[in-house]
């Protein structure tokens, strides 16, 4: 690296007079007198003509300006330091006066990009036409136009590559399955794996967008009643829908009319639910996945909700899966 040039401070040292040569005349010059330094005082102008009136203009000019800096230096606010009552009393300000999202908000944020609609689809029992058996004597159909929509419900994806967690009963029996992501995306699926005692089913998607972000599963071992969940999925089709509510109970057990197995080690909820939110997430709030919804409660034959829902606990849905993070 360069170094800067260093400059000494001492002054050149005057030079000797040189000496003549020898049996020369010695010529002595005398050298004019530097000008003798003019001492500090009022400007010789003054001194030569007092009464010039520039000249008192820029003495009262100078002093007018001294004035004014003197002023502005003592108008000027000391800085004060900031004290722990002045920024408590600042975010209390910020909270009053600006609107935050719920917690119910903030946390369907988080779990909606993972929340995807399933769809089943069999063929139309009335149409006759295309029929012949299939492999392992099920009936297949020729005619893919011939396909309609069985059944519809929610699911959520738990690996990003594409597995998604559903309810058994929203694909059971359909002969081809779709599922349609957060952002559009539509892709047929395949089940490829089921826990019929947990009414689950495992669904690998064969498209999946880009960005597919998987939800975060929580363990339901420090949940208790009271705390408070949301439920989110395509009730009727509609959707994707949120609603809140908090855990009602834990270890419920539940038998569905149509005489299924009985289901136990349920997670019970308030949440509003209705048919179309099978296999969907049931989330706390701090958007993290605890169960997935599986049936409604509701003594007269009405599919409708009365306020009493079931998750199976996310621990049994992640071993579906071959999963047990917790």
């Amino acid at each position: 690296m360069r170094r800067p040039a260093l400059y000494s401070r001492s002054s050149r040292a005057p030079q000797a007079a040189t000496p003549g040569a020898a049996g020369s005349e010695t010529t002595t010059s005398t050298a004019p007198s530097a000008p003798a330094r003019q001492r500090f005082g009022f400007p010789s102008a003054w001194r030569r003509n007092p009464s010039d009136p520039r000249l008192l203009w820029s003495v009262i000019a100078s002093l007018a300006l001294l004035l004014v800096l003197s002023f502005s230096l003592a108008l000027r606010p000391v800085g004060r330091k900031l004290t722990q009552d002045d920024i408590d009393a600042a975010v209390l300000k910020t909270l009053e006066t600006t609107v935050l999202p719920s917690a119910a908000t903030a946390a369907h944020e988080n779990i909606r990009p993972s929340v995807v609609r399933v769809m089943g689809f069999g063929h139309a029992s009335s149409h006759g036409k295309g029929r012949k058996g299939g492999k392992g004597g099920k009936e297949t159909d020729t005619d893919a136009g011939d396909l309609i929509e069985r059944g519809i419900g929610s699911g959520v994806v738990i690996v990003d590559k594409g597995i998604i967690l559903t309810n058994l009963h929203v694909v059971q029996g359909a002969d081809t399955i779709k599922v349609m992501f957060a952002d559009g995306l539509e892709s047929t699926a395949s089940v490829i794996n089921i826990q019929p005692e947990n009414d689950l089913a495992v669904l690998q998607a064969h498209k999946i967008p880009d960005d597919l972000i998987a939800a975060t599963m929580r363990s339901t071992a420090d949940l208790l009643p009271g705390d408070q969940v949301i439920a989110v999925g395509f009730p009727f089709g509609i959707g994707p829908s949120v609603s809140a509510g908090v855990v009602s109970g834990l270890k419920r057990a539940f038998r569905s009319p149509e005489g299924r197995n009985e289901l136990t080690n349920l997670i019970q909820f308030d949440a509003a639910a209705n048919p179309g939110n099978s296999g969907g997430p049931l989330v706390t709030m701090d958007g993290e996945v605890v169960g997935i919804v599986t049936a409604i409660l509701n003594p007269s034959q009405q599919r409708t909700f009365i306020g009493i829902g079931f998750a199976v606990p996310i621990e049994n849905a992640a071993s579906a899966v071959g999963l047990h993070p917790f």
